[in-house]
C-alpha cells in the first residue's frame, strides 16, 4: 500500500510499550472493531452510528474542561474513519484497533510535548518539513498507481496483439545432457580428477549431447535419448519423463527462449548453461492463449510498465559528494544496482544427481 511508511510510523510507537499493556479481551476487540457476534461464516455487522463516539480517551482535554465536566476527548466513527481512509484506503478491522490504540496514546503524549515546548524547538520544524515530503510523496505514489491501473479494454487488446509471442504456450520434450561423466571417485569425493581428465569428460559428454541432438531430429524419442545420457553420464536410471506442460516464454533461461520458435516436430539446438550442461528441446504442441485467459495477466503488466515509466521522472540525476558519505579512510560501498527480474533455470529432470 502506498501509505504503509505512514501508518508503520503511527504504529511504531506500539512496540514500545506492548508487553506492558493487557490482552484486550474479545467482547472488547468486537467493540473497538465495530463487530456484533455473528453466526460462522457471516461478515462483521456495523453497529456503530456515524456521530457515535467509538474512542473515549479519559482523563484527557486539549482545552481545560468546563467546570464540573470531566476531562475526556471523544473521537466519532466519522472523525476515526476520516483519518484511517487518509492513511490507507479500505484498511482492516484489525489494522484500525492497531491505529485506535497507537491514536490514543499519542494524543496524550503529543499533549505532553506541547506542555514542554517540544513543537517550538527547530528539530521539531525540520521533522515536520521531512514528515511534509514524505506525505506529498506518499500521496503522489498512490495517485500515480491509480493512475497506472486506469486501463481500457482497447488498451488490453492492444497490447495483447503486440506481444503474441509472449502468450505463446507450448508442451515441449526435453533432454538434459550433465557436464561430464560421473565416476566412482567423483561421486565418493575420495579422489580429485586431474583437469586434462575432466576436459576429456566434458568434451565427449558435448559430442553425446550433439549425437542425441542429430538422432532426436531423426525421430528418436526423447525419453529414450534421455536414459542413454545418464547411462552414458554414469548415472543409474532406468526411465526418464522428458515431457514439460504449459511451457512460456517467460519461463525459460532468455538464451533458451527460441525454444518457442520451434514448429512441432522440430528439434533445438543444443544449449550449454555456464555450469556446462546441456540441454535439447523438441516442440510436441504449441498454441496461443486466447485474450480472455490472459486479461489480468495484461492488466498487471500494463499498470507495472506504466507506473515504472511515470516514477522515472523522479529517478537519477543525483549527484552525491563522495567527500562526505564517503569520506578517505572509510571502506567504499558498493552501489545499489535495481534488481533485475530473476528468470528461473529450466531444472534438470529428477534423479540421484539432479533434482
Amino acid at each position: 500500500m502506498p501509505s504503509v511508511c505512514l501508518v508503520c510510523l503511527l504504529l511504531a510507537s506500539l512496540t514500545f510499550g506492548q508487553a506492558a499493556q493487557p490482552a484486550t479481551p474479545a467482547a472488547a476487540r468486537r467493540q473497538a472493531e465495530n463487530i456484533a457476534p455473528t453466526a460462522a461464516g457471516e461478515g462483521p455487522e456495523v453497529k456503530v452510528e456515524p456521530d457515535e463516539p467509538i474512542i473515549t480517551v479519559n482523563g484527557f482535554c486539549p482545552d481545560p474542561a468546563p467546570p464540573g465536566d470531566a476531562c475526556k476527548t471523544v473521537v466519532t466513527r466519522t472523525q476515526f474513519e476520516k483519518l484511517t481512509e487518509a492513511l490507507q484506503p479500505g484498511m482492516s478491522l484489525s489494522l484500525k484497533l492497531n491505529v485506535a490504540n497507537a491514536y490514543a496514546r499519542n494524543l496524550r503524549m503529543a499533549g505532553a510535548g506541547e506542555k514542554r515546548g517540544l513543537d517550538k524547538t527547530s528539530a521539531f520544524e525540520e521533522e515536520m518539513r521531512y514528515a511534509r515530503m514524505q506525505l506529498l510523496s506518499q500521496d503522489l505514489t498512490r495517485v500515480l498507481q491509480t493512475e497506472a491501473n486506469t486501463i481500457t479494454d482497447t488498451d488490453v487488446e492492444d497490447y495483447y496483439k503486440k506481444n503474441q509471442p509472449s502468450y505463446e504456450e507450448a508442451t515441449v520434450a526435453r533432454i538434459f545432457v550433465p557436464r561430464a561423466k560421473q565416476t566412482t571417485s567423483t561421486q565418493t569425493g575420495a579422489t580429485r580428477q586431474t583437469e586434462a581428465q575432466t576436459k576429456t569428460d566434458e568434451d565427449a559428454m558435448t559430442k553425446i549431447a550433439a549425437d542425441l541432438r542429430a538422432r532426436a531430429a531423426n525421430g528418436d524419442d526423447p525419453d529414450k535419448l534421455q536414459t542413454e545420457a545418464y547411462t552414458e553420464a554414469g548415472i543409474p536410471r532406468n526411465t526418464a519423463d522428458t515431457k514439460i506442460e504449459k511451457v512460456r516464454r517467460d519461463a525459460l533461461p532468455p538464451q533458451h527462449e527460441t525454444v518457442l520458435n520451434l514448429k512441432p516436430g522440430e528439434v533445438s539446438e543444443v544449449f550449454s548453461d555456464p555450469a556446462g550442461a546441456h540441454f535439447i528441446y523438441k516442440m510436441i504442441s504449441k498454441q496461443t492463449l486466447p485474450l480472455e485467459n490472459v486479461k489480468t495477466e495484461i492488466r498487471a503488466v500494463i499498470s507495472s510498465q506504466r507506473y515504472r515509466d511515470s516514477m522515472k521522472a523522479f529517478q537519477g540525476g543525483v549527484v552525491f559528494s563522495d567527500a562526505y558519505f564517503n569520506p578517505p579512510g572509510r571502506s567504499a560501498t558498493p552501489p545499489q544496482r535495481t534488481p533485475q527480474r530473476q528468470r528461473k533455470k529450466p531444472p534438470a529432470p529428477n534423479d540421484a544427481g539432479h533434482d
